[in-house]
């Protein structure tokens, strides 16, 4: 029996630290890719990054054969030989998956270079047992336990480095330490291993070593199994550069860069600039659109809106799309006034016709503009008074833009502030109903009542309705407002009953947030039947726009109202945009004319107005009321023109329930 030792080709085995110091660093940048990356795209950076490594230490492995010198011929069983390749994907998929969480703890760390210790040592193994030789190989278990714990302490080493910058995709001489500690993790471990092994043979074969780098077969199984190594690499990045990085920053459906290619652009290039402004952009009426036309035309109109706003603007800054309507524009470059004639110019652009499908549509944008470095120097203040900027030009009419100011910040906190209360409003019982009579002039009686809310804040005192319903209506919260006042003013009317202190119909305000769903029916129906109230004592008043929105429906629920008993008045008329060829069609009992004609009423084109509206009433069948009344000029035209019931200060103004009982009282109302 001989046995002998090993001897080495000294730049084979730096080829082979190489080797596996290139797939260690390859292997980090892939998954440095996982921190930045969200679903399944992580898990794919991660097997991408694990199954590079694993094939690294392969390839190192087999290189390492190739640098010794045998004095025998060896061949190798090719199914063990892919089994190492896989045990060491696996042990390294493991390892840094276990390592890879946000703040990793110690145990995680040790337990993951363990276990890529254990992948590498496992594989080596496996990878000798693949060898098919005319000779028995015999390990030292002192130096194969030194060999093992090369590969732990310094893989811990490289995974301990790569946790502390993995969140960095660019190059790091960190990952640098952390490629090299692995590399030492590979090769240590083999060479321990090899040095202490000894080869037990019968025959002597030859007496001139055979190298190993004549064997084709294994040079060509490493050459492919790196060529696997750097594909996976290089396609990597490319996906990365080329598909998932476009799929991460930009809208699919505009192709315009999304929210994280704005963070990613504000964070490289708009603060180059010693000015610059931003424009949030949303669109008006956009909603109508896609209801009325469908999703399909609703998005081939943000792609026409995309493309126009992209034309305009040029290489002066760049167009972002935030999602659903809204757009935000960058210009680096840009003083007050450059923003001004740029934001009048997108006005103009945007409110062109459109021809889509057939259809050509009209649609407006309204614009909030903030302004570097007078409204911030970061992109989320920029933002943020942007937005702002824009709730101005929302509600200053649309098809609009404002300039970001501090009394706009000042409304936009208090706003927020008041919708944080006013969730909790109701529960507190801060909400009361005063009451606004309705007078007929000719027989001096009260014939109605309309009621009103009001918001008593423990803070701010009274809250003006003009204030607080618009954030309700927005919130949602309109409807279980809506909800307590007509259980309220259903039980104050049925006591007035009882008591006999009067007899009349009360008017509630309905919102259009109340016809969204088919529980309106139910909810009245409820309120009477808890009251005891006869139906015909309560009455809804619905604006020209609730009418008109989805009139079928709104037709069929008021029908059904009607026959209940209920009332119906038309609130405001004259000032929305009802059809007067639908009027007939909708079940109204009452049409009341806007305070705006009243007060104008001496104009020759109001009084017309007023004329037309109360002839139009009586022509069907329908009873008038002029609100806003406040002086005996216009109650004496209103006489003329044959409208008599009226409402407004003079009669009486809005009134908590103690005062309007003491004012029936004076007027001797029944």
């Amino acid at each position: 029996m001989d046995q002998m030792g090993i001897h080495y080709n000294n730049w084979i085995v730096l080829l082979s630290f190489v080797l596996a110091v290139t797939a260690a660093y390859s292997a980090i940048n892939l998954i440095s890719q996982v921190s930045h990356s969200m679903g399944r795209i992580r898990s794919l950076w991660l097997l991408s990054g694990s199954c590079v490594l694993g094939s690294g230490i392969w390839a190192m492995h087999f290189v390492g054969i190739l640098a010794s010198r045998m004095p025998f011929q060896v061949g190798y069983h090719p199914g063990m030989a892919f089994l190492s390749m896989l045990v060491g994907m696996l042990a390294c998929y493991l390892a840094l998956r276990l390592s890879f969480s946000p703040y990793p703890k110690q145990w995680q760390l040790i337990m993951s270079s363990i276990l890529l210790g254990a992948g590498i040592s496992g594989m080596h193994y496996i990878g000798m047992s693949s060898m098919e030789i005319e000779a028995t190989i015999h390990y030292s278990l002192l130096t194969q336990t030194l060999s093992f714990m090369i590969a732990v302490l310094s893989s811990y080493m490289g995974i301990y480095l790569f946790t502390r910058f993995k969140d960095d995709r660019a190059f790091s001489r960190w990952k640098l330490f952390s490629a090299l500690c692995i590399g030492i993790a590979i090769t240590g471990m083999h060479y321990t291993s090899i040095s202490a092994s000894h080869f037990e043979y019968d025959v002597w074969l030859s007496t001139k070593p055979f190298l190993m780098q004549t064997d084709v077969v294994l040079l060509t199984g490493v050459s492919l199994v790196t060529l696997f190594m750097f594909t996976i690499s290089g396609g990597a990045v490319f996906l990365d550069r080329h598909v998932l990085e476009r799929m991460a920053y930009h809208d699919p459906l505009t192709e315009l860069p999304n929210r994280h290619g704005l963070e990613r652009y504000f964070e490289s290039d708009f603060f180059r600039g010693t000015s610059g402004a931003v424009f949030f952009i949303d669109l008006d009426r956009f909603k109508s659109i896609n209801d009325t036309l469908g999703h399909d035309i609703g998005d081939m109109l943000l792609q026409e809106v995309a493309g126009r706003l992209e034309r305009y603007i040029g290489e002066n800054g760049k167009v972002f799309r935030l999602g659903g309507d809204e757009f935000l524009i960058a210009l680096p470059h840009c003083t007050l006034e450059e923003a001004g004639e740029s934001a009048q110019g997108v006005l103009q652009e945007v409110k062109k016709p459109y021809t889509i499908e057939g259809n050509e549509l009209y649609v407006t944008a309204s614009v909030g503009i903030s302004l570097t470095p007078v409204h911030g120097t970061d992109r989320s203040a920029l933002m943020k008074a942007a937005d702002t900027a824009l709730y101005t030009s929302k509600d200053s009419g649309k098809n609009k833009f404002s300039v970001f100011d501090l009394e706009m910040n000042r409304y936009q906190v208090r706003r927020m502030s008041l919708e944080k209360d006013l969730r909790k409003a109701l529960a507190r019982s801060e909400f009361m109903v005063v009451y606004q009579p309705k007078w007929d002039s000719l027989t001096n009686v009260t014939v109605g009542l309309e009621s009103l809310l009001r918001w008593r804040h423990p803070e701010h005192g009274i809250i003006s309705p003009v204030e607080f319903i618009p954030i309700a209506e927005e919130t949602g919260l309109i409807v279980p407002i809506t909800y307590w006042m007509l259980h309220e003013v259903c039980s104050q009317n049925m006591l007035w009953h009882k008591e006999e202190v009067a007899t009349v119909a009360v008017s509630i305000n309905m919102s259009a947030r109340m016809f969204e769903g088919e529980s309106l029916y139910d909810i009245v129906e409820e309120a009477l039947t808890r009251s005891g109230l006869a139906p015909h004592f309560l009455e809804l008043e619905i604006t020209e726009s609730i009418a008109m929105n989805n009139m079928e429906e709104t037709v069929v629920l008021l029908s059904k109202l009607r026959k209940l008993g209920v009332r119906v008045s038309l609130d405001d008329f004259g000032t929305g945009f009802s059809s007067l060829g639908s009027l007939d069609e909708i079940p109204i009992n009452t049409l009341k004319i806007d305070q705006v004609f009243i007060r104008k009423s001496k104009m020759h084109s109001k009084k017309a107005i007023i004329s037309n509206i109360i002839a139009i009433a009586a022509n069907l069948n329908m009873e008038v009321i002029a609100e806003g009344v406040e002086t005996t000029e216009q109650i004496e035209l209103l006489q003329s023109l044959g409208c008599t019931v009226m409402q407004g200060y003079y009669y009486g103004k809005p009134m908590p329930v103690n005062e309007l009982g003491q004012w029936f009282l004076d007027k001797k109302a029944v």
